[in-house]
């Protein structure tokens, strides 16, 4: 698998240049598969913040050099995550009242920086809009943190419903608060202007990937940052009626000239994808055939005599867009991305 670091670069620029506004880059789940303290590493010179997950990725940052913001889009989990973030200044959404008591308890070295979520109708994390007043007003009076930003989260930025009912009920909250605004997306961020405040959470569309079903990356001006390809292990030649891989769920129609790939799901490809889904080969487009086995999937080489034992296979990247083999296996490229699994080698590009 390549990653390419100029590729994130371009997008994250792509992205805030889109926003007008600041944008933390969200490189959590690793960074979408990407490797988090790479591209952190990437992104360093550029990026106004970064966004992610857990308290021992954002230590590590720390750790790496990195010294732009850090937020946990989650918050702490417990009181000692509390603690780890006054001592490395990382900050964190504000979602419960358990979190407000951990930071009531004890001493810490500097005050940490909140970031009060607000459930503005996706119903997983946050206060709702009427209790955000008296939190506000207690997270003010507490001396162990800095309230910084009021956020929420949009679930159906990417799709015909916009985010216009959660708009609704998030803006005045967010307005009357005189905090700094974080709500958009990576949809909001290409679709919703509206919503962009005061700094933006870009996070799919970093790694060349739409998160739109009617349009893909590059109709947003964005690069391909992944690309997951294999080799040619073996090639079989079928005759009419002749049935390929487990459950022999595909049956050639005609003769046909397959090549086996070193690829399965055991590395990432989904195993539900569809016959046919799209694949380059030599430099023409092709399908696979047949059911993705732990560490194999068949392509048709049929029409494309140049295509041997050795030849690479692009299941995704700049020629393949993630977001077709996703639409193949019923999924989005999110998944597939985060889907990558350890024992496949990274290049840098």
């Amino acid at each position: 698998m390549e990653i390419n670091h100029s590729a994130l670069r371009h997008n994250y620029l792509q992205s805030r240049q889109q926003a007008g506004r600041p944008a933390l880059a969200v490189i959590k789940a690793d960074a979408y598969g990407h490797g988090a303290l790479g591209c952190a590493a990437a992104l360093a010179d550029i990026a106004d913040g970064f966004a992610l997950l857990n308290i021992e990725d954002a230590v590590a940052l720390r750790q790496a050099g990195i010294q732009q913001p850090i937020t946990l889009l989650e918050g702490p989990f417990d009181r000692a995550e509390v603690q780890a973030m006054a001592e490395y200044n990382i900050a964190g959404a504000i979602h419960s009242s358990e979190q407000i008591a951990w930071l009531q308890e004890g001493s810490l070295p500097r005050a940490v920086e909140v970031w009060l979520k607000i459930n503005s109708g996706m119903n997983r994390l946050g206060f709702h809009p009427e209790q955000a007043a008296a939190v506000i007003q207690q997270l003010h009076a507490l001396p162990q943190a800095r309230l910084s930003t009021i956020m929420t989260h949009f679930a159906t930025a990417d799709d015909a419903r916009g985010v216009s009912a959660q708009w609704q009920r998030f803006a005045p909250v967010a307005q009357a608060s005189g905090l700094a605004i974080s709500a958009a997306n990576s949809a909001a961020v290409f679709r919703h202007p509206h919503t962009h405040g005061t700094v933006v959470r870009p996070g799919i569309t970093l790694y060349g990937c739409s998160p739109f079903a009617d349009c893909h990356a590059a109709g947003l001006g964005l690069q391909t940052t992944m690309t997951l390809s294999a080799d040619i292990i073996a090639i079989q030649h079928l005759q009419a009626g002749d049935t390929v891989g487990y459950g022999l769920n595909f049956q050639a129609g005609k003769p046909m000239r397959i090549g086996i790939v070193a690829c399965g799901y055991a590395d990432g490809y989904p195993r539900i994808a569809a016959n046919g889904t799209p694949v380059m080969v030599a430099g023409q487009r092709s399908g696979t055939v047949g059911r993705v086995s732990m560490d194999m999937l068949v392509v048709n080489l049929t029409h494309i005599p140049a295509a041997t034992i050795g030849s690479r296979v692009e299941l995704w990247g700049p020629n393949v867009a993630i977001e077709e083999v996703a639409a193949a296996a019923g999924t989005i490229g999110y998944e597939l991305m985060c889907a990558i699994a350890p024992r496949v080698p990274r290049r840098l590009i």
